[in-house]
């Protein structure tokens, strides 16, 4: 028998009214055309938070604890992850300040771990972790938003992870340039040849006039997404990541075919941009942020459309 009017079924023949639920009339319908059962959006209370603990943390656990006021839970499957109960806020503690945990998804570690990251693999991605890479590889890292990119560079530096990571605002789908290999000039093989501001020396967050100038056009110019014409710009570089002594003309120059077999990226993760209707608790952030924000990013077909075919 049908549900009665303004009611939704819940898992295990359960009944809840979608008046009691926080979530508007459209989406609702978006649930029902999909076979979703709003229930689900009702739980988010009793999932819990994770948290990643720095490699080399491990005694420390105990003291950690203390601070947050709660036990930690190893997640079994899940290497130096730990469940924590979702009211706990992280950032106010010190181990949180010290650097000693970070808040991460499981769902995220998950797809590192299934990456397989070994030592000396070259990772192209925003989230591999860094300090899977040994001594010998290194990660790339690549979006076309420079806030998020920015974001990255604080936890990388936070979290001393960035020595083997450089970033780059850049296009992902047109993105070229390859991981560092040693067919590339370094500064003691062309001392002369060209000026030394044509050679990456370490990396400082201090920019010179002349780029403060191009960055103060480019941004009165367009918008702040990058075009896809746009050469990548390089926004943070370990001092072990591959560029110091090298030229700039010889990192940027986009790779050729029988290049990037021989001399590619070992490892490749794909964040693709969703809709984030899977994600329980993301969903509840639209009560904030606005439910006129959740038709935008949602329930547009034409959005959803431009979604998949970046997806595949």
């Amino acid at each position: 028998m049908d549900p009665p009017e303004g009611s939704v079924s819940g898992y295990g023949g359960e009944q809840q009214t979608a008046a009691s639920l926080p979530l508007p009339a459209a989406f609702l319908d978006f649930l029902s055309e999909n076979g979703l059962d709003p229930a689900v959006y009702s739980m988010a209370a009793t999932i819990p938070r994770y948290i990643r603990l720095k490699p080399g943390m491990e005694s420390q656990i105990a003291e950690i604890e203390g601070e947050l006021n709660c036990g930690l839970e190893k997640v079994s499957w899940l290497p130096g992850f730990y469940a924590i109960p979702p009211e706990i806020q992280i950032a106010g503690s010190k181990a949180y300040q010290q650097g000693k945990i970070y808040g991460i998804d499981a769902a995220s570690g998950a797809a590192i771990l299934a990456l397989d990251v070994r030592p000396g693999d070259h990772v192209l991605d925003l989230c591999a972790a860094p300090d899977m890479l040994g001594s010998t590889g290194s990660l790339t890292g690549v979006d076309v938003a420079k806030h998020r990119l920015a974001a990255c560079r604080t936890m990388l530096q936070k979290y001393f992870l960035g020595d083997r990571t450089r970033l780059f605002v850049a296009d992902g789908t047109l993105f070229s340039l390859l991981p560092v290999n040693s067919s590339l000039r370094r500064m003691e093989e062309s001392i002369g040849l060209e000026e030394s501001g044509n050679i990456f020396t370490e990396w400082t967050s201090r920019k010179s006039w002349k780029d403060r100038q191009k960055n103060k056009k480019a941004n009165a110019n367009g918008p702040r997404h990058l075009q896809a014409t746009s050469v990548p710009e390089l926004i943070y570089y370990g001092k072990h990541s591959g560029l110091v002594g090298l030229h700039k003309s010889d990192v940027f120059r986009p790779s050729v075919e029988d290049e990037a077999c021989t001399s590619g990226y070992d490892k490749v993760l794909v964040d693709a941009e969703c809709t984030h209707d899977g994600s329980i608790k993301h969903i509840q952030k639209f009560e904030f942020w606005g439910w006129k924000t959740l038709d935008r990013r949602v329930l547009d077909a034409e959005r959803t459309d431009k979604l998949l075919q970046l997806q595949d």
